[in-house]
């Protein structure tokens, strides 16, 4: 990977991520937290070097593959419900890596973050980034997110950046007491972002924004 300007110039620059985080505040984004995380987070690096003044503005962008890296609002309102308030959580499991700006967000709120990709060229790019980032606490698997990741389980909170028909039980079933999974759930079209409380053996659902996401598929590929 060839050097990159962390700081950003221009359509990059600190000035440019400053005036989305306000349109992020002005959207209804609360957590002070989130939003300075978000702040400080250099999404530019991300992204393909071609599609880098972009980076600030509040859309999805193509991150090949028939993946996107996800618009900023929706980052941020899945990092602001997965906290519920806390400054920062214990265990989280993410389902789809993919550019791993959404992963470097989560590893800033949380002791430890687990990456489940289904697609594997992503990993080395992934990892390289989160390396350059100085980001530690971070663990890439090349599985299939349906399952989940059992061994470490359970969580104090999973996020899913691809929307299946139904939620997946086996990641409700990783779900520790009192945990949240944000997710986005619904035919292509007509999908919801869920926020699922574990409350025992019960699961107590709330709908959150209507969203479209790229569908979640299982199984595993290059």
């Amino acid at each position: 990977m060839p050097a990159i300007n962390l700081q950003g110039i221009g359509m990059t620059s600190q000035r440019t991520r400053d005036r989305l985080i306000e349109r992020l505040r002005e959207q209804g984004i609360k957590d002070e937290n989130v939003l300075e995380v978000m702040r400080n987070m250099p999404r530019h690096i991300f992204i393909d070097e071609a599609l880098a003044s972009r980076a600030y503005e509040d859309t999805a962008l193509p991150i090949g593959s028939g993946q996107t890296i996800s618009q900023p609002y929706i980052v941020a309102r899945m990092t602001e419900a997965l906290l519920a308030g806390k400054d920062k959580i214990g265990k989280v499991l993410e389902i789809g890596t993919g550019s791993a700006y959404q992963t470097a967000i989560l590893a800033q709120v949380a002791e430890q973050v687990f990456s489940i990709e289904r697609i594997q060229h992503f990993i080395p790019r992934a990892k390289k980034i989160l390396d350059m980032l100085e980001i530690r606490n971070v663990n890439l698997k090349h599985y299939d997110g349906y399952k989940g990741w059992s061994g470490f389980a359970p969580y104090d909170g999973i996020i899913v950046t691809a929307a299946p028909d139904e939620v997946p039980l086996d990641l409700l079933n990783q779900l520790g007491e009192a945990a949240r999974l944000v997710i986005p759930s619904g035919e292509e079209g007509n999908q919801k972002l869920l926020c699922i409380t574990r409350e025992g053996d019960e699961f107590v659902k709330s709908s959150l924004n209507a969203v479209s996401f790229v569908p979640l598929v299982k199984g595993t590929r290059l």
